[in-house]
């Protein structure tokens, strides 16, 4: 088969690589130029995606181009591409909206029947500024768009927004003269959890998965919001959940054209579902945190969603364990930040083909023979471990990254502990999960 990717940083490097690794051609566009160096070397880049829309057309059935981000008009164009006969997996414009106009997603899931928190929707600071005086409250703010970082959003920690308020401020400064959008949403006290499926332009291709994300920057939930810092996720148990969530948006999804993997992420306490917003499109690490759980190959999937063939979906049990390598400048960019690229990475030499599996390259490229960092933003690497309980499928991971070296590397060291720790036994309270998937993990917690 043949696949175009196209995006701006390169962000599904480790997914072209196993496309690669079973026998297809694959080529990608890249378009911001402190992400040309990365997977140089390692996935054939194009100058111009446009060009070689002929040589997707030559494959007929068994050439996909693959849309990596939202980014504006990014939507528009693959649902244009459809028009014009091409096999897209990505989104669609209407994807787009829910992920960078949290106010319509909030609107939406309304009219769904989902429980939401109140949001206040803002197009300049002194409004916000004027509500929060005179509406005192703990506040979470949320930028739109792609023009915004994660580590732009704040979670406000003060019960009167005085914290908000001035993150707000210092914020638009920074970003004089760009036209801005932003969210109030009233602060949410639960357990983050994800819901995510793939998509092929008519329903659902179950099972969905499930997954816990890790957005600070440092262990214990400390320092800024990150795009994320790591990830468990499973397939199993996923059922009931993804009833009462997603799979509420199957007509709308359908009616607008999506194609491609979505995400809903929300909190969950005593009193319900609190949907928090969409990812619409592959998550990063969430595909490289699904890789190891999927028998299906990449292609077979692909293939699937892009013909709606029913094909079956084939899934492991077991959870996934990612943790995200990362080198400086994140959790900022080299835009903000100067940092240094073309640091060395190196790999243990006693690494078995077990734990390379599990490599998911990120920012690299090569240098002659030697695999190096590159790119924006730091996201150098993520290492993957599968096992039947969060507390193994952890071990296994981090016994990967302990083999990954690279200077300055950091990376979290509590990853899945707090799912360990009490949230999975809580989880199990709040009675969301299929009973057989919450007691295959429910022995984790006795497990060192």
């Amino acid at each position: 088969m043949r696949f175009l990717g196209i995006g701006n940083s390169c962000d599904l490097g480790s997914l072209y690589l196993r496309l690669i690794e079973d026998g297809h051609e694959v080529r990608v566009s890249v378009a911001e130029p402190m992400a040309a160096g990365t997977l140089s070397g390692l996935v054939p880049h194009v100058a111009d995606w446009r060009s070689e829309l002929d040589w997707i057309r030559a494959a007929g059935a068994d050439g996909i181009i693959l849309f990596e981000s939202v980014a504006t008009g990014s939507g528009a164009l693959q649902d244009e591409l459809r028009r014009d006969g091409f096999q897209v997996i990505g989104g669609s414009a209407y994807g787009d909206r829910l992920e960078n106009d949290r106010a319509y997603a909030q609107a939406v899931l309304g009219e769904l029947g989902f429980s939401t928190a109140r949001v206040w929707e803002f197009d300049e600071g002194a409004a916000a500024d004027r509500f929060i005086a005179e509406n005192p409250a703990r506040y979470v703010l949320k930028f739109n768009g792609q023009n915004f970082y994660a580590s732009d959003n704040y979670v406000g920690r003060t019960q009167d927004g005085r914290d908000v308020r001035s993150v707000l401020a210092a914020k638009l400064r920074d970003y004089s003269g760009e036209p801005a959008t932003f969210i109030l949403m009233e602060h949410l006290a639960g357990i983050e959890m994800g819901v995510g499926a793939y998509f092929d332009g008519d329903q659902f291709l179950r099972p969905a998965c499930i997954d816990w994300e890790h957005k600070r920057f440092f262990a214990g939930d400390m320092g800024e919001l990150t795009g994320e810092m790591g990830t468990v996720a499973t397939y199993e148990g996923s059922g009931r959940f993804f009833d009462l969530t997603l799979a509420k948006l199957e007509a709308r999804l359908r009616d607008g054209g999506y194609l491609g993997y979505i995400n809903l992420n929300t909190i969950v306490n005593e009193q319900g579902i609190w949907p928090l917003e969409f990812t619409c499109r592959f998550g990063y690490p969430g595909y490289a945190t699904l890789d190891p759980l999927q028998e299906s190959s990449w292609a077979e999937l692909f293939r699937a969603m892009a013909t709606c063939s029913r094909a079956p979906f084939r899934t492991r049990p077991g959870f996934s364990v990612a943790i995200v390598l990362t080198t400086p400048p994140l959790p900022y960019t080299r835009q903000q930040v100067p940092a240094p690229v073309g640091l060395p990475v190196f790999l243990d030499a006693g690494m078995n083909a077990e734990e390379r599996r599990n490599l998911h390259y990120g920012e690299v490229g090569m240098d002659g023979d030697q695999l190096v960092t590159a790119g924006l933003y730091g996201w150098t690497m993520v290492v993957t471990g599968v096992g039947p309980t969060i507390a193994a499928a952890k071990t296994k991971a981090y016994a990967v990254a302990g083999k990954v070296y690279v200077p300055n590397l950091r990376y979290r060291l509590d990853i899945g502990d707090k799912l360990i720790g009490g949230d999975w036994a809580r989880l199990g309270e709040l009675d969301l999960l299929d009973p057989a998937g919450h007691q295959s993990g429910v022995n984790h917690s006795v497990i060192p």
